[in-house]
C-alpha cells in the first residue's frame, strides 16, 4: 500500500497542476488505488462547486473565498473513510481540492456519505479478483453559473495491484497498463446517467511478481559468479601442481 500510495501522491500532483496525457484535468474525480486485501487510498479531485452539485455538500462556491480544509476534512471522514490530506489549488477561476482518503475495507466505502452514490463488489472468483462498482444518481444539487462551459469531465480511476484480464473500460485503457479510466460528462453524471466499473485481475499482486523476478535473477547472478569463481581457483590449483 505504501508503494500505491507514494505513486498516487504523484499522479494526483500532476492532475492538481493541469498535467497532461493520461493525467487530463477533469471536474470531478474519484482515483482508487487498490489492494488485493480489500485496504484502498482514494484520491477526490473536485472543484468545489462539482461537490456541491453532485454529491449535496454545501461548501462557499464564492472564488475569492478561502477553502475550509477543517471543514473539507470533516465531510470525507467517516468509520469507513478516513481523510488524511487536503490540499486546495484553484483552476478556471474556481476553487478545487484533493482530498485522501485511506479505506480499510473498499465493499464498505459506499457507506461514507461523499462515496454513498456506489455500489462497491471485491470478491474472488476461482482464480481471479473481481471489482465492481456501480454508480448511480448524484444528488444533483443546483449551483448556479460556476462557469461550466458544457465540456466538464467526470472520470473515475483505477490503479489495480495485479495483472487485468478483463474490464470493461472500453480499448483505449489497454495503454494504461494496470490504470483504467471511465469518463463521463459532469451534465450527464449530474442527472445520474449510470456507470459501471467492472474489472478482473490475476491473484498474485505485480509488485510480488516482479521482487520475485528480481530475486530469482540476483540468485541466478550469484550462483554463475559463484561457479565463476570455482573455476578459476580450479584452474589455478591444477597449474600450481604442474
Amino acid at each position: 500500500m505504501r508503494v500505491f500510495a507514494a505513486l498516487a501522491l504523484i499522479a494526483a500532483t500532476a492532475i492538481a497542476c493541469g498535467g497532461g496525457g493520461i493525467f487530463r484535468p477533469y471536474e470531478y474525480e474519484e482515483e482508487m488505488y487498490l489492494a488485493l486485501d480489500g485496504t484502498a487510498t482514494v484520491y477526490v479531485n473536485t472543484s468545489i462547486a462539482a461537490l456541491d452539485a453532485l454529491r449535496g455538500a454545501s461548501f462557499d462556491l464564492r472564488p475569492n473565498v478561502a477553502v475550509d480544509r477543517n471543514a473539507v476534512h470533516a465531510y470525507f471522514s467517516s468509520a469507513h473513510a478516513r481523510a488524511s490530506r487536503v490540499t486546495p489549488y484553484r483552476r478556471s477561476n474556481r476553487r478545487f481540492v484533493q482530498v485522501r482518503v485511506d479505506v480499510d475495507d473498499v465493499t464498505r466505502l459506499g457507506e461514507a456519505a461523499p462515496f454513498a452514490w456506489s455500489r462497491y463488489r471485491f470478491t474472488r472468483e476461482g482464480n481471479l479478483y473481481v471489482y465492481r462498482q456501480t454508480v448511480g444518481a448524484s444528488v444533483r444539487k443546483d449551483v448556479g453559473d460556476v462557469g461550466w462551459t458544457g465540456r466538464e469531465i467526470v472520470a473515475f480511476r483505477l490503479h489495480l495491484p495485479s495483472k487485468i484480464t478483463y474490464h470493461n473500460g472500453g480499448p483505449e485503457n489497454l495503454k494504461r497498463g494496470n490504470i483504467l479510466v471511465w469518463e463521463q460528462p459532469l451534465a450527464d453524471r449530474a442527472k445520474g446517467q449510470p456507470l459501471t466499473l467492472d474489472a478482473r485481475m490475476e491473484t498474485q499482486s505485480i509488485l510480488y511478481r516482479t521482487l520475485w523476478l528480481f530475486g530469482a535473477t540476483f540468485a541466478a547472478v550469484a550462483v554463475s559468479f559463484a561457479l565463476v569463481i570455482w573455476w578459476v581457483l580450479r584452474r589455478g590449483r591444477q597449474a600450481a601442481e604442474r
